[in-house]
């Protein structure tokens, strides 16, 4: 965390383990996530995300999401309570025209929901690696729609807190002013 700002701990105790408990998560809790992301702001109000999921109490439909993570997230992912991947609609609803942001949406629902799970006790850990050819045939996603993220959800044993090795770039690396690569005034000061 940076030295010079304050982070709401929800934020600051987010983390993604490769590992959960097989407790369950109650339908409400589970629920409550989805929910959270629903309530992600989006271009137009859009909403573009979709979530395929499941959980442990659906074997079946629970290995047919874990088919399509590469080996190395299946090895850790079939540990947590649920998994699933998320898709981004490629259009507006309300005219057709692309939606040149629907994946950034998509990916602040998926940022939401992982807050939720945070407040919750629960953690989320988002992957980019599984098929997204498989994922988009196996759950029959429509061409209108690009594959987001695959993403696990689950109770972790122990301490909740995060690793204390999580490193992140300074902001002077990724906040500019209207000059690309120069930090924009008042950031990290």
């Amino acid at each position: 965390m940076s030295e010079t700002a304050e982070l709401h701990p929800l934020i600051a105790t987010r983390w993604s383990p490769r590992g959960f408990t097989d407790r369950k998560i109650d339908p409400a809790t589970l629920s409550s996530l989805f929910e959270a992301a629903r309530w992600s702001a989006s271009c137009f109000n859009e909403q573009p995300w979709r979530f395929v999921v499941a959980t442990k109490d659906q074997a079946g439909e629970f290995q047919k999401i874990l088919d399509v993570l590469v080996p190395q997230n299946q090895a850790w992912a079939r540990t947590a309570w649920a998994i699933g991947v998320t898709a981004a609609k490629k259009t507006f609803t309300h005219n057709g025209k692309p939606n040149y942001y629907g994946m950034h949406d998509t990916g602040a629902g998926l940022a939401v929901l992982a807050v939720q799970a945070t407040a919750l006790g629960l953690h989320v850990h988002a992957m980019g690696g599984f098929d997204h050819a498989k994922a988009r045939a196996d759950f029959g996603v429509p061409a209108d729609f690009e594959m987001g993220a695959a993403f696990a959800i689950g109770y972790v044993e122990g301490s909740p807190e995060p690793p204390t090795t999580r490193t992140r770039k300074p902001l002077a690396e990724m906040v500019f002013g209207t000059e690309w690569g120069t930090v924009a005034a008042g950031i990290g000061e």
